[in-house]
């Protein structure tokens, strides 16, 4: 017997209601400042065709101050599962449009639901916030909403990847959740987040401070280092969420998407040779470095604006997927300071959890002198370097270019710290200061009681760099694996990356280690 039209009808009515979200002139007042609606974005996001929906037909749970009288469509978010690049990805679109964004009890339970399918299904999670906070009528339960998407982020770390896209405004305790995942994504335009704003800042501390001060994200971006990725608008967002996960797996049991087609080789890049300086106190420009040395074009930068004297980002190298971790000599002489250290330690746990190879490029003469950087807890702050390089048990592969000095030269994973390849240029110098500070602590007053101290002091740097400085010194010792050519690098990585791709290692079994946040 063919189902009754009546029902068919029906279903269509509810459909329709769903997909027209707070009604057409909210839609198009959205594309008129040149936003998506939430599921033109679910759609921009999955290939076509693929996307299945969870919970089209949820509505509001609240009977409070005349709500049971009001219709909210998906409860103001669109949630389900597609495929991204061919590879299964949960999603949920927060839906302005809808009581504006508002999260209820069933809002909230949505997102747990799909995050929970996410995490029993090994698929990476992917959320676009839109929404004006809190349902009010509902109050203490949209609390409670929160908690329990705090509580799932927290319990999907470290198991499958967590991107979020803040499209627009998150505020308040919203912006935990996103603060909770892997990677944040922040259009430019539209798009807020913060704990309390202006008003509030204001009335409780007397500030006066506008929202581009502290919530855009530009200020984010440059200055608070909450994101990771500036786009803007919906469009590159949504593109920069797919490249990202291009280069992460699907969830912590899988290998990330190397290329194994790609025949590893013995390069030999001579312009490797030439970007060097000749002269030591001249800066190198890690980004030219980083550019010769993985696939052309695939270096995909994270918080690009952020502690600019580290860099962090995905790459591939011969077709494998590696975590790129370099000191940046052209910005602060490519100092560890406290962003720094913060940046790339949580860098070198994101590669870990989702079984990336770490790639090491050295050229820092030190942790940042200052008395700010001491009273800010630099102590601590370096340490989550040296806790997450120790921790990590992936590949961990370090090119030392030019200065690895005292503690720093630790903090970039030197083979005490765990490396299973240390490679060094020529050009390398390791020590526990440079010789100008070494030969101060050892002959400064010889030097200062000489008639010529200016030619006694550089006689004596000379040699305390070629006794106590020179890579062949650490290779020596077995510190360093080889001392390369610049011009062999490429090659030398790839070869040593393949070797350890399979590297298994136990630790003592314990809860977890308890780093120094």
């Amino acid at each position: 017997m063919a189902i009754s039209q009546k029902l068919m009808d029906e279903l269509k009515r509810r459909r329709d209601e769903a997909f027209a979200a707070g009604g057409k002139e909210k839609l198009q007042a959205r594309r008129d400042k040149g936003l998506m609606t939430a599921r033109e974005r679910i759609e921009a996001l999955f290939d076509e065709g693929t996307f299945q929906e969870f919970g089209m037909h949820v509505q509001h749970n609240c009977h409070n101050f005349g709500m049971d009288k009001k219709v909210l469509p998906t409860d103001g978010i669109v949630t389900g599962i597609g495929r991204v690049q061919g590879r299964p990805v949960a999603a949920f679109s927060q839906d302005f449009t809808v009581a504006g964004g508002s999260l209820g009890s069933n809002h909230a339970k949505k997102i747990v639901d799909l995050m929970k399918f996410a995490g029993k299904n090994g698929m990476p999670v992917v959320g676009i916030n839109d929404s004006g906070g809190a349902r009010i009528q509902e109050g203490v339960e949209s609390l409670a909403g929160y908690g329990q998407i705090f509580y799932q982020n927290v319990a999907l770390s470290g198991v499958v990847p967590q991107v979020s896209i803040i499209a627009g405004p998150c505020a308040g305790g919203a912006a935990y959740s996103p603060a909770l995942m892997d990677f944040i994504i922040m259009t430019r335009k539209n798009a807020n987040l913060f704990i309390c704003g202006p008003q509030v800042i204001k009335a409780a501390t007397g500030e006066e401070a506008s929202v581009e001060m502290f919530a855009t994200a530009d200020a984010h971006a440059t200055v608070s280092g909450n994101i990771h990725l500036v786009a803007e608008d919906d469009a590159e967002a949504i593109r920069l969420a797919e490249r990202l996960l291009s280069y992460l797996p699907s969830n912590n049991m899988q290998e990330p998407p190397h290329d194994f087609s790609v025949q590893v080789e013995k390069t030999y890049d001579e312009e490797l040779n030439k970007l060097v300086p000749e002269s030591p106190k001249e800066a190198l420009d890690v980004y030219k470095v980083i550019d010769r040395v993985v696939d052309e074009g695939s270096f995909f930068e994270l918080q690009r604006d952020f502690a600019r004297n580290i860099v962090v980002g995905f790459a591939r190298i011969e077709g494998m997927v590696v975590g790129i971790i370099a000191n940046q000599p052209a910005y602060k002489a490519g100092c560890l300071d406290i962003d720094a250290s913060d940046k790339g330690a949580r860098f070198i746990r994101t590669c870990n959890v989702f079984n990336i190879p770490v790639v090491n490029m050295v050229d820092v003469p030190g942790f940042m002198p200052g008395l700010a950087q001491e009273r800010g807890g630099i102590i601590r702050h370096g340490a989550k370097m040296l806790f997450a390089y120790a921790s990590a048990t992936v590949p961990k592969i370090t090119l030392i270019m030019r200065k690895a000095y005292g503690g720093a030269y630790l903090a970039m994973c030197c083979v005490d710290m765990g490396a299973d390849a240390v490679f060094a240029w020529p050009t390398a110098e390791i020590a526990v200061m440079g010789a100008k500070g070494a030969v101060n602590v050892l002959f400064g007053k010889e030097i200062k009681a000489s008639q010529n101290p200016a030619e006694l002091a550089a006689k004596y740097q000379q040699e305390y760099a070629e006794k106590f400085s020179t890579p062949y010194q650490a290779a020596s010792k077995g510190m360093i694996t080889d001392v390369i050519e610049p011009a062999q690098t490429r090659g030398v990585l790839a070869m040593a990356l393949r070797s350890t791709l399979g590297k298994r290692e136990t630790r003592l079994p314990k809860k977890h280690g308890n780093i120094p946040l």
